[in-house]
């Protein structure tokens, strides 16, 4: 109850609730607001952790066990001479870093690069299944020495000075 003063004295008054109709359209624009905020910001949260992708090498990869399962995963490697097996659109090889080697299995829908081939170096990107596959839906491949001058061909500043 509030108490207010009137022209014959003070007057009880009732409190109602209504906040009247400006006060309305603030309080309804401030959860308009909140709401599009928090999904912007959950949209935005769930999308970078949904695309987070760590780069592990084969023998971090065995090391992490069963904890690495499920988890999206980037691995690089030379691929195995002789592992690269085409079966319709699935494709399985093998990586190896040293003595390591890792089964991999590209179930992705682009084409394999013109630089995949047998001892290119490979990166896939996708999980490691509980079979110990890793099953990748995405593969990059160089060839180190597509990108490399010919040893004949490389000049040094010796013999570009001696020729000049």
């Amino acid at each position: 109850m509030a108490v207010e003063n009137d022209a014959d004295g003070p007057v009880a008054r009732r409190y109602t609730g209504y906040l009247g109709p400006k006060m309305n359209t603030y309080l309804k624009f401030g959860i308009l607001m909140v709401l599009i905020v928090g999904s912007l910001a959950w949209l935005g949260f769930s999308g970078v952790k949904d695309t987070k992708t760590y780069y592990k090498t084969i023998p971090e990869l065995e090391k992490m066990g069963a904890q690495a399962q499920g988890q999206r995963l980037r691995v690089g490697g030379d691929v195995e001479p002789g592992s690269i097996v085409k079966n319709g659109a699935r494709v399985s090889f093998q990586l190896h870093q040293g003595t390591e080697t890792l089964n991999v299995v590209y179930l992705g829908t682009d084409p394999l690069p013109d630089t995949f081939k047998d001892n290119a170096q490979a990166l896939a990107d996708g999980r490691l299944a509980s079979n110990g596959v890793f099953e990748a839906n995405k593969i990059q491949a160089k060839c180190a020495s597509k990108y490399e001058a010919k040893p004949a061909q490389r000049v040094t500043h010796e013999t570009a000075s001696a020729s000049s």
